[in-house]
């Protein structure tokens, strides 16, 4: 019986020999390494396909009842899932930020614009952060609204809703605070009013602005709180979350 994604025997091709890509393929799926990763035949039955799924990770987490109707494609098709890749690109983009920014006030413009005119693909890792970040903003609120609209936050999935709500508040905050970095005037001045405007509000709102910018001014204390909340605490409990949210669609399963 054949392991999982192995081929099924072709014909030799004329002259009795194999193509470039059928020897290829062959020395691929019969290598020790696919053989560890796929250790059970080929699903033929109920219980090999419940072997197959135990042990690979991707199944595993996969919802085990999917709708065909959920399958169908559509323009708001995916948008969880494009939700997480830009997260972990933003991940990927943001450790390789991290080598050449400084948390300074008299340092972390100029090492943005060295990062921008000196590091080879800096500009480029830089682009890619801040349009990730857009991009994954209006995913998760999109997914949102899909969700509103489609009524797939009624029960059973009612918990899931409240987490997702939560990842998205996550998703603004790491957004918000990633926003203060360059230390140019308009990252100043940005974070300005919207200090101001949390500042505003009712009976909390001196002390909210204060815990926010650590002071009465944004300053070297905003600066380094907001590094630690952007690269660190935010994303953190970012990933904590959605571990759930997936644990969730997987007990759940798909909505339509």
């Amino acid at each position: 019986m054949s392991r999982v994604g192995t081929p099924e025997q072709q014909p030799p091709a004329p002259g009795g020999r194999k193509s470039l890509i059928g020897r290829l393929a062959d020395w691929i799926f019969n290598s020790a390494l696919w053989k560890s990763m796929y250790m059970n035949p080929y699903p033929r039955d109920r219980r090999t396909r419940g072997l197959a799924v135990l042990n690979s990770l991707f199944l595993h987490l996969h919802p085990g009842r999917i709708t065909r109707q959920a399958l169908t494609f559509r323009y708001t098709f995916g948008l969880g899932g494009t939700s997480f890749f830009m997260f972990i690109l933003l991940t990927v983009t943001g450790v390789i930020l991290m080598f050449y920014y400084i948390p300074a006030v008299p340092q972390a413009y100029f090492s943005v614009e060295d990062l921008e005119t000196t590091v080879a693909f800096g500009q480029f890792f830089r682009n890619m952060h801040r349009w990730a970040a857009h991009a994954m903003v209006l995913l998760v609120f999109l997914h949102m609204v899909r969700v509103f609209y489609t009524g797939a936050y009624k029960p059973p999935r009612q918990f899931n809703w409240v987490i997702g709500v939560v990842l998205l508040v996550l998703t603004f905050l790491m957004s918000f605070t990633g926003y203060l970095l360059p230390w140019d005037q308009l990252a100043y001045w940005a974070v300005t009013v919207g200090t101001n405007m949390a500042g505003a509000t009712p009976f909390v709102g001196d002390k909210l602005k204060f815990l926010l910018i650590g002071g009465y001014d944004i300053n070297q204390n905003t600066l380094i709180r907001w590094y630690t909340l952007h690269v660190f605490a935010l994303p953190l409990v970012a990933a904590v979350f959605m571990g759930m949210h997936f644990w969730r669609v997987r007990k759940d399963g798909f909505s339509r």
